[in-house]
C-alpha cells in the first residue's frame, strides 16, 4: 500500500507521555535505577515474534524519546510495511536505563496498533475482486481513537468519523426518539449544512425504500441484514445513495458481504477485538 504521511507529533506525544507517566508511577523506574550502573549503554532490537502489519513505529520512537532525547532509533519497518516471525522492526542504541524505561510503553503502543493494522489487512484481503471498502467505526479506546484508526489505514481500511461532530449519523434511537424516518430526514433537509454528510441506519427493506423515496440522505448504514437481504437493498437503490454494511461483520462473512455488491463494510470488531500483536526487545 501507500505509505501514508505520519501524523503531527504534537497530537501524538500527549498520548505516549501519559502512558509513560503512568508507567513511571510516583518513584520511576526503581528496578533499572537499582540494578544498572550509570553509563551503561546497549544496543536493543524491537522483533517480531508473529508475522503482520506495522504500526506504532511513531509512537514507540515518541516514548524513547521522551525518556531520553540522546537515544538513537532506527526504525526498519515503517507504519504499513508487512513483516514476519523474527523480523527486527526497529533498532534502538544508548542509554541502557533509558531504554529500559522506555520499554513497555513502547512495545504497549506498538503491539496494540500492529495487531490493529494486521486485523484490518486480513478483512481487506476478504474484499479482493470487489469494489468494496473496509471501514472502522468510533468503537475505540478511550484517548486512542486516533491512533487506532490510523492503525486500520497502515492495513489498508478506510475511517469512518472520527467524532459525533464529522458527519450526521442517524441511528435507530435518533428515529424513535424523532418519531421516525420521515420526520428525521425531514429535519436533516431543513436544518444540515449543505457541507454536511449523512447517513441513516435502517435494518429493513420497507425502511430502505422510505429513506429512497424521501430522499436527504447520502449513505445508507444496513444494520444487521443477512446477505440476500444486503444484495436485495443493494438492487433496490440502484446506486442512488452509498450503501455501507454493518453487524455481525466477521471476517469469515466478509467476502460474500463484499460480492453482494455493497460499497463498505464497517466493523467495530478491527479496533474493539484486534489481538495485541507478540513483540519484543531484546539487548
Amino acid at each position: 500500500m501507500t505509505a501514508l504521511p505520519p501524523l503531527p507529533e504534537m497530537i501524538l506525544e500527549p498520548l505516549v507521555r501519559a502512558a509513560l507517566i503512568e508507567d513511571l508511577g510516583t518513584n520511576g523506574d526503581i528496578t533499572t535505577r537499582t540494578v544498572i550502573p550509570a553509563g551503561t549503554r546497549y544496543a536493543a532490537r524491537i522483533r517480531a515474534r508473529e508475522a503482520g502489519i506495522a504500526s506504532g513505529m511513531q509512537l514507540a520512537r515518541i516514548a524513547f524519546r521522551l525518556i531520553d532525547p540522546a537515544l538513537e532509533m532506527r526504525i526498519l519497518r515503517d507504519d504499513g510495511a508487512g513483516f514476519e516471525p523474527g523480523d527486527v522492526l526497529a533498532e534502538i542504541a544508548g542509554e541502557a536505563a533509558s531504554i529500559l524505561s522506555a520499554e513497555r510503553v513502547a512495545l504497549n503502543f506498538a503491539g496494540r496498533l500492529c495487531g490493529i493494522a494486521t486485523l484490518a489487512a486480513a478483512f481487506v484481503a476478504e474484499t479482493a475482486g470487489t469494489a468494496t471498502r473496509i471501514t472502522c467505526t468510533r468503537k475505540t479506546t478511550p484517548g486512542l481513537r486516533l491512533v487506532e484508526k490510523q492503525a486500520v489505514l497502515h492495513g489498508g481500511g478506510f475511517a469512518h468519523r472520527f467524532s459525533l461532530s464529522d458527519a450526521i449519523l442517524i441511528k435507530d434511537n435518533h428515529i424513535a426518539a424523532a418519531g421516525g424516518i420521515r420526520p428525521v430526514l425531514q429535519a436533516v433537509k431543513a436544518r444540515a449544512s449543505h457541507m454536511m454528510r449523512v447517513e441513516i441506519e435502517v435494518d429493513r427493506l420497507d425502511q430502505l425504500a422510505e429513506v429512497l423515496a424521501e430522499g436527504g440522505a447520502d449513505v445508507v448504514l444496513l444494520d444487521n441484514m443477512d446477505t440476500p437481504t444486503l444484495r436485495e437493498a443493494v438492487g433496490m437503490a440502484r446506486g442512488r445513495v452509498v450503501l455501507e454494511a454493518s453487524g455481525n461483520m466477521r471476517l469469515d462473512r466478509i467476502a460474500e458481504v463484499a460480492a453482494t455488491g455493497v460499497d463498505y463494510i464497517s466493523s467495530g470488531a478491527l479496533t474493539h477485538s484486534a489481538r495485541t500483536l507478540d513483540l519484543g526487545l531484546d539487548f
